[in-house]
């Protein structure tokens, strides 16, 4: 209640214009927004010595080492990158878009770069860097001799040679080391039931240790010191998720280290040198946190006193010894800063800010909001509204997430900020299905595409109306992946609602998006049958959700965007619905790059394409309301 009081009173605040009157709004420059970072990623040395990071290098984003550039990458950025050891650096990037990722790995010293599964068509991902096991092995994941199943694989970084380590067995979709790198926990998926099987060491077999209904969860998140117990993430016979104890042996959780009642926990984190827990997180409006151990309480808190007020403080990385830290900050106006943390000298170093030509005071304030659905659901969500006099009919972007089985969170977006820097309100809401919320929220999703998950959406745009805030006349919807579908389900079954929409690359016909499934998302069929729809059994209600085999209603202007070598969402999505709209005579503006998979990654398809969104929403929502 208190909550709600507070919201109340802050939005009372923004209607009246008292926050925001005496601020003049200067017009940003749209490649401010989407240009890639100063530098990001960073990374301590185990020994402490040397920081990795991701700088561009004409436009790219590339390796570098206290200044020294180590890879020349122009094609794609690298996505990601660790130590291994305090010689190597291994990072991981696909081509053009396939999502089917290599590893690699570059010296230090020397800059020799490898490649370390060059394997056309494979996807490749860590298991677990053996960081406390060895300077030189990991171990990978790999789809090489089945493309719908991931055996694991040890890899010698220096001499590139590996080896076979456990061979999936059937359907293994996850697995799980424990503190001495032994692959001792396998997760399998039928696509409704999930199994997870369990040995005591690599001379034993897998024994199944639990069944369980999709619908209910166990996360093994790591084995307890001793390596005889697991840390799990858990919502079995409850609604929210908690962090949970369990004996393997036994069968049986132990205990249960923390839950709240309100919505899902969702991390544990642990000291790799002093071997105790350190910390809960869990997600309300912001990321909140119950500390386990005083100490890193005491260096968090000391951080946290020395920085900024009203922004997040999260430790990224740190050393093997455990006292330095990288020190990553943000906020729902900034994209923060890097800092090096000694807690020796207990002083802190600010090595960058991520985009120091966007200025916090510039940006809008991003206001947590709830609201009830039409049957009785509360949503939650956020609410940017532009830096202008007074936030009375207002142009607004509905910017649904996509997913759809994740949640908008607290924080600094690009593109919301660069909407709400255009004079847009920005409408973020976390409809049913989003995570985070306990089980029976999610499961209220099911089956609902374009129904109920729709109501959500469309509810949520008649509460920013009687709020005053929403001009009814000047309401766009753009979303991406999942919010492109409900982009072009808000078009198509609510067409009086929206001036315009914009598709980025959405789902637009739930039929042939099922068909187009990844090979390694094959296992997971069945379960999404049950979560979406069946293609067999439910195919006349997949055609009613299907925004491409209804394009006849819509009648309000849509840009598309998509990715043409897209695994996730194929461009036939996309093609559907302009070859439908281009029958009935309609031009949609159809924005396609060769390059680019599931969204944009290159910083001038960035550009392109939300120039053209910019270009776009001028033309529907900047024009003078009727009879004003």
């Amino acid at each position: 209640m208190f909550k709600k009081l507070i919201f109340s009173a802050f939005l009372s605040l923004i209607l009246a214009g008292t926050l925001t009157a005496n601020v003049k709004v200067r017009k940003v420059a749209l490649t401010d927004f989407f240009r890639n970072p100063v530098r990001t990623a960073y990374d301590l040395s185990p020994d402490g010595n040397k920081i990795a990071y991701l700088a561009p290098y004409k436009k790219r984003m590339n390796v570098f080492v206290d200044g020294k550039r180590l890879t020349s990458v122009t094609d794609r950025d690298i996505h990601g990158l660790f130590w291994k050891g305090n010689d190597h650096l291994i990072y991981g990037r696909d081509f053009g878009g396939d999502e089917n990722y290599q590893i690699f790995s570059v010296n230090v010293r020397t800059g020799k770069t490898r490649a370390l599964t060059p394997f056309k068509g494979v996807k490749s991902w860590i298991l677990d860097d053996l960081e406390d096991i060895s300077d030189n092995e990991i171990l990978f994941g790999m789809n090489k001799n089945n493309a719908e199943l991931f055996d694991i694989y040890r890899l010698n970084i220096v001499t590139g040679e590996i080896k076979l380590e456990v061979e999936n067995f059937g359907n293994v979709t996850d697995w799980v080391t424990d503190h001495n790198g032994v692959v001792r926990i396998a997760i399998c998926s039928d696509g409704v039931n999930s199994e997870i099987y369990y040995r005591n060491d690599n001379n034993s077999k897998f024994k199944r240790i639990m069944k369980l209904n999709f619908k209910n969860s166990f996360e093994p998140l790591f084995f307890t010191f001793d390596n005889k117990n697991i840390y799990a993430l858990s919502n079995i016979d409850r609604d929210k998720t908690t962090i949970v104890e369990y004996d393997p042996q036994e069968k049986a959780v132990i205990r249960t280290l923390y839950q709240n009642n309100d919505v899902d926990t969702t991390g544990l984190s642990y000291s790799k040198k002093r071997k105790v827990l350190l910390s809960i997180t869990y997600y309300t409006d912001r990321l909140q946190r119950v500390f386990l151990d005083k100490e890193i309480e005491r260096i968090y808190n000391d951080i946290v006193a020395k920085l900024p007020k009203d922004i997040e403080v999260a430790l990224v990385s740190s050393n093997k010894d455990e006292d330095k830290f990288i020190v990553r900050t943000y906020s729902d106006k900034t994209m923060g800063s890097f800092y090096l943390y000694d807690v020796k000298k207990n002083k802190i170093k600010k090595l960058t800010d991520v985009s120091p030509w966007l200025k916090a005071e510039e940006m809008a304030d991003m206001i947590p909001i709830q609201y009830k659905s039409r049957d009785g659901l509360t949503i939650h969500g956020y609410l940017t509204i532009p830096k202008v006099a007074r936030a009375k009919n207002l142009p607004v972007v509905v910017n649904p997430h996509g997913g759809p089985w994740v949640r908008d969170h607290w924080g600094f977006d690009p593109e919301i900020q660069f909407l709400a820097n255009r004079g847009y309100a920005v409408l973020q809401m976390n409809y049913r299905g989003s995570t985070g919320y306990g089980k029976k929220f999610w499961e209220a999703s099911f089956k609902q595409w374009g129904l109920k998950m729709q109501d959500d959406i469309t509810d949520g745009v008649k509460w920013l109306i009687d709020q005053g805030i929403a001009d009814p006349k000047r309401v766009a919807i753009y979303g991406g992946s999942y919010g492109g579908y409900a982009a072009l389900a808000g078009l198509t079954f609510t067409p009086d609602v929206y001036a315009c929409g914009i598709d980025y690359c959405g789902i637009s016909n739930l039929l042939t998006d099922i068909a187009a499934t990844p090979p390694y998302w094959k296992p997971l069929l069945e379960m999404n049958s049950e979560m979406e729809g069946d293609p067999e059994k439910d195919k006349e209600l997949l055609a009613s959700v299907s925004p491409a085999l209804h394009a006849d209603q819509i009648k309000v202007p849509l840009l598309i965007a998509q990715g043409a070598k897209d695994p996730r969402v194929n461009i036939n999505e996309s093609n559907q619905m302009v070859d439908a709209l281009k029958k009935r005579g309609i031009n949609v503006p159809y924005i396609v790059r060769d390059n680019e998979g599931h969204g944009f990654r290159n910083e001038e398809n960035r550009m392109d394409v939300y120039r053209a969104m910019e270009k776009f929403l001028k033309g529907c929502l900047d024009k003078k309301q009727e009879g004003k």
